[in-house]
């Protein structure tokens, strides 16, 4: 390939996240804002919760420069192409549901090939690039919105004004000079119905998110129990929570998804998934977001669900997973049986 001008290697890289599939592109410099003194506060007080590995490799997480560097240390990085893909989707019938990022194949596969033939155009033009999908030390939202796709919305995710709340973010990083464009800007205005729709206010204050409180982390990254003051908030979301992303008034110019690698895939009842053996839920969760559960947390989840929206149909499910060996599984089934029972109990009250 040709010698190309940096403005030149930009409409190529455009070009090609389109044709690859991608639905956003947008380019930062590594001197990119990352709201700094916001994440080290979050970290000090302990509201990332259990997940520990982002108190792991900051030097290089809030200075993008060194995400390429010298066996010395000496930073090369010197620019950032921030993709996109819409992964908005009807959600299927079913009694439960499941955050529609995670419908479908595992976006982090899906995506990361894509990024690594972004990375090979940059390699063949002489400048080294490496590919990220949650995979590294990387804050994909604020890097976005310095590279023009948007801006973090109240509730710290990025908001696309022509696709709305639902976009997936990679990162390539490469030491070449690409032409910047130019930062989103804050579009909220007075709007608070991110912050007012949240089942556990986990949106502590405007662009402020307490992990700890937040479903989609209680129901995929967190280990143990499910606190029970927010059990009965947990409704029947069996994997992740949708509902500060669903109420975005920005959301009115969203459009479906094209990418077919993220279409629905069909799941049984969570009846069926309490019984699930080992094999079983491989099978099934297979190359999807599922997987990263494992399948004691899915039947823990399974079984909250089924604490809040089950009937009489639901306890021999339940009653034979409150035996369980697993003491979280056990504990939870034992929980969700009492709900369902008083449940039934207050319904032939009110018959009579």
């Amino acid at each position: 390939m040709a010698k190309l001008s940096p403005v030149q290697l930009k409409e190529l890289l455009r070009e090609e996240a389109v044709r690859l599939g991608f639905d956003a592109f947008g380019v930062a410099a590594v001197e990119a804002p990352l709201r700094r003194g916001y994440f080290e506060k979050w970290l000090a007080e302990g509201q990332h919760g259990g997940m520990t590995w982002l108190e792991r490799n900051n030097d290089r997480r809030l200075a993008p420069e060194k995400l390429l560097a010298t066996e010395s240390g000496e930073a090369l990085a010197r620019s950032l192409v921030v993709v996109g893909v819409n992964y908005n989707q009807p959600e299927p019938v079913r009694r439960y549901r499941i955050a529609k990022y995670a419908l479908g194949r595992d976006y982090h596969n899906v995506m990361i090939k894509r990024l690594r033939k972004l990375a090979a155009i940059l390699r063949e033009q002489g400048g080294a690039a490496r590919a990220y999908v949650d995979t590294g030390p990387v804050l994909e939202k604020p890097l976005s919105m310095q590279a023009g796709l948007g801006w973090q919305g109240k509730n710290t995710l990025l908001i696309h004004p022509k696709l709305g709340t639902w976009l997936l973010l990679g990162v390539v990083v490469t030491t070449l000079e690409i032409p910047p464009d130019e930062a989103g800007h804050d579009h909220c205005g007075n709007c608070t119905a991110c912050m007012d729709v949240c089942p556990t206010r986990a949106i502590t204050a405007p662009y402020q998110l307490d992990a700890r409180r937040c479903l989609a982390y209680l129901l995929i990254e967190h280990h143990g129990p499910i606190p029970e003051e927010f059990r009965v908030a947990v409704g029947n979301r069996l994997f992740g929570c949708d509902d500060c992303l669903d109420v975005c008034p920005w959301n009115r110019w969203a459009q479906t998804t094209r990418d077919t690698a993220l279409a629905a895939r069909e799941y049984p009842d969570l009846r069926e998934m309490l019984t699930w053996t080992e094999d079983e839920f491989r099978a099934r969760t297979q190359g999807t977001p599922l997987a990263r559960l494992k399948l004691p947390r899915l039947r823990r989840n399974a079984a909250i669900v089924l604490g809040n929206i089950g009937g009489l149909e639901d306890l021999p499910a339940l009653d034979l997973a409150a035996r369980d060996a697993d003491p979280v599984v056990a504990e939870h089934a034992e929980w969700a049986v009492g709900q369902v029972r008083s449940r039934l109990a207050r319904g032939r009250e009110i018959q009579v």
